[in-house]
């Protein structure tokens, strides 16, 4: 706790500083261009990574950035609120779903059944990734446990940016070119980004 109430002092008299001007514009509302759906994974910035500035992002977070398919609820649904936010209020005008390497959530979804019994919650969350779970599980062997791990990573972006197209109001942005969505598998050994080609069916690496 002290280390962080010291970030917070040198964060008045450095940053806040240096863009003081940029926070008196951000007082009475805010502009982001574009909602981060990323992990909750602490090694996870995304400002860091994209370089953004306060009120560029609104950003999700959650256990393997996942996206739930709409559906009509009165559940408390925080991360679909979040995504309705951003899209119908905000207006924002691209999406951004992140994955990385050495997803905590994307690992367990790979382990046996029992393996999160301790965490029921987050075994019910992860439920939403078992399809991507499964076909990974189908197409690669047991014994090629890194290659299961990067395919499971980039498959479970494919598959959230599948579930942001199931928004009717996503859907029809996309479609009538007034957003874009994007897939990016993040390296956090060494910061490369690779980004999906849906026409090629891959992650390139932005360069």
């Amino acid at each position: 706790m002290e280390n962080l109430i010291k970030g917070i002092l040198n964060f008045r008299e450095g940053d806040f500083d240096a863009h003081k001007e940029l926070f008196k514009e951000l007082k009475e509302e805010q502009k982001p261009h574009t909602l981060f759906i990323s992990c909750s994974d602490s090694r996870v910035d995304p400002n860091m990574i994209t370089g953004s500035l306060p009120g560029e992002l609104f950003i999700i977070r959650n256990i393997a950035n996942i996206v739930p398919p709409f559906r009509d609820t009165h559940d408390y649904v925080a991360t679909t609120s979040a995504i309705e936010y951003a899209v119908l209020s905000l207006n924002v005008e691209n999406i951004i779903v992140c994955g990385h390497s050495n997803c905590g959530g994307c690992a367990a979804c790979l382990k046996p059944v029992e393996f999160l019994d301790e965490l029921p919650h987050t075994k019910k969350w992860l439920e939403l990734s078992h399809p991507v779970r499964d076909r990974v599980l189908r197409d690669i062997s047991e014994n090629e446990y890194e290659k299961r791990e990067w395919l499971m990573e980039q498959a479970n972006v494919v598959e959230q940016l599948k579930h942001l197209l199931s928004y009717p109001y996503i859907r029809e942005r996309v479609k009538n070119g007034k957003m874009k969505i994007s897939g990016w598998h993040y390296i956090i050994e060494t910061g490369e980004i690779f980004i999906y080609d849906k026409d090629k069916g891959e992650f390139k690496l932005a360069n």
